[in-house]
């Protein structure tokens, strides 16, 4: 394990994560949507959902 001066605060590290996709997302509302299809899309064979299988 690799020691620093500098202690890793993930709590605040979510916080700014958060902070910038509200940013992002409040200046283009559209934004989430296509980052959530291009992941849906890369992950489609791996995301489990809850509809019937059509035989």
């Amino acid at each position: 394990m690799m020691k620093t001066n500098k202690e890793f605060d993930a709590v605040e590290m979510m916080r700014s994560i958060r902070d910038k996709h509200h940013m992002d997302y409040s200046m283009d509302p559209e934004l989430r949507e296509k980052r959530l299809a291009a992941i849906r899309e890369k992950y489609k064979g791996r995301i489990r959902t809850n509809k019937p299988v059509k035989p």
